[in-house]
């Protein structure tokens, strides 16, 4: 039995050419070896490859929390193309929004490129449930997430240093992070105390 509450995290690669073959999809590997390194919980993944479609992205995200994902993290789709609705089939299932996780990448993102103001990204809770939108690649999926250290020093924090802690206030499991790749902060009275 592990001392880490497992957690099942959905992850969601939305592109019409890697959904149709086109190319090979990068989304989902990126997450998956992240997330791998970052959590020490044990963890489960429900892997989802769909094209840029509003109401199958909305249908997906609502599959995924029904199936008791703590975490449902999507990559694509957050650009100002026609094709890119990810943030509105985000929040067409939103209980709440959390603005502050989009204000955040989009600030680590302008550090490398002017671009990054183009974003959309979103998220939101729905149940017991946060839902977060990440770029498309795989470098600023890792950026994002993880922030900006220089000379081993976090310069700006990355998002999913407010991720556990969020999920303790939505009734999630416990998630404990490596803080060699990203430490976690919670607030003292929120840390758990090691188990024996």
């Amino acid at each position: 039995m592990s001392e880490h509450d497992p957690a099942t995290i959905g992850i969601v690669s939305i592109s019409d050419r890697a959904s149709s073959g086109v190319y090979e999809d990068k989304g989902l590997p990126a997450l998956k070896d992240w997330l791998a390194r970052a959590l020490r919980n044990p963890l489960t993944f429900q892997e989802r490859l769909i094209p840029d479609e509003k109401e199958r992205i909305s249908a997906t995200l609502i599959e995924l929390v029904d199936a008791g994902c703590a975490l449902v993290l999507t990559t694509g789709g957050t650009g100002p193309a026609p094709r890119d609705v990810t943030p509105e089939a985000t929040l067409a299932v939103a209980d709440k929004e959390m603005p502050g996780f989009g204000e955040q990448m989009r600030q680590v993102s302008l550090r490398f490129v002017p671009t990054a103001i183009l974003s959309r990204q979103v998220a939101v809770i729905r149940g017991k449930s946060l839902i977060i939108n990440l770029p498309g690649q795989p470098k600023a999926i890792q950026e994002t997430l993880e922030g900006l250290k220089e000379d081993g020093k976090q310069v700006v924090p990355g998002i999913f240093a407010a991720v556990p802690y969020c999920i303790d206030l939505i009734g999630g499991p416990y998630l404990e992070t490596d803080d060699a790749v990203c430490k976690a902060f919670r607030p003292k009275t929120a840390i758990r105390a090691a188990r024996a």
